[in-house]
């Protein structure tokens, strides 16, 4: 499959329209609930910190911060973040309960080219999820250079295990964007693509995830009666 940067610049970047986070978000309804036995939610954050990254790298920063937020009260969210990037550097927190020490940790991370690991990444996923089970895993990247039928494999191989993938797609380009979406089915997770003009559609589709991580769909229609914007699409989807 041929590698999404070998696209000329001129692809036109894609936002996430209305559409875009409906079909998002139904797919997020139709996930399987994580189990409330009154065990925290863990949600691993996979990040693409290559060069190409940089722009967006701070309002991510803020961005995870409210998700802890969002899952407050719900009996409360792990987040691990990891993410590559420069020569084959792949890296991975601790698993943390708190926004202030992840913000902290991902300030201190500084963008530097190379090419992408997703597969690194997804391999982490698989061992973390053996080890004690993750409720979901949320991407955020703009490119893919690998495998696109071994990544596949390896989203396939996710879902076996109950943990979809929420991919979301930074300027939406085209050859990674079939491969996020064919990861994101195989998983039973969803796809959704942003730029620099969607940032509110981002930051309320990453906290209805982690509310879900949290406390699944209920949650979830608690959570959009209490907060406008994306979330609230969802309790219309689940109440059709």
């Amino acid at each position: 499959m041929a590698s999404s940067r070998d696209k000329l610049p001129t692809d036109k970047p894609t936002n996430a329209s209305g559409q875009d986070v409906a079909a998002f978000l139904a797919k997020l309804a139709a996930v399987p609930s994580p189990r409330k036995d009154g065990v925290r939610g863990r949600l691993l954050f996979g990040m693409d910190a290559t060069a190409s990254r940089q722009p967006t790298w701070d309002r991510a920063c803020h961005i995870q911060a409210e998700m802890f937020t969002a899952a407050a009260g719900l009996g409360g969210l792990d987040i691990q973040l990891a993410y590559y990037r420069g020569f084959g550097e792949f890296k991975a927190t601790p698993w943390l309960s708190d926004g202030a020490t992840l913000q902290r940790l991902m300030g201190g991370v500084a963008c530097l080219g190379g090419k992408t690991q997703i597969a690194k990444l997804l391999r982490h996923a698989l061992v973390e999820t053996k080890a004690k089970r993750i409720n979901a895993v949320v991407f955020i990247g703009d490119a893919m250079e690998e495998d696109g039928d071994a990544l596949c494999h390896q989203a396939g191989e996710l879902g076996l295990l109950g943990v979809p993938l929420f991919m979301f797609h930074e300027r939406g380009e085209p050859v990674a964007a079939e491969t996020f979406r064919q990861m994101a089915t195989l998983s039973g997770g969803a796809y959704c693509p942003f730029d620099a003009h969607s940032a509110d559609a981002l930051r309320d589709l990453l906290r209805a995830v982690a509310v879900f991580a949290t406390g699944g769909r209920a949650a979830l229609e608690d959570h959009s009666r209490r907060e406008r914007g994306a979330a609230l699409l969802l309790t219309r989807q689940l109440n059709r």
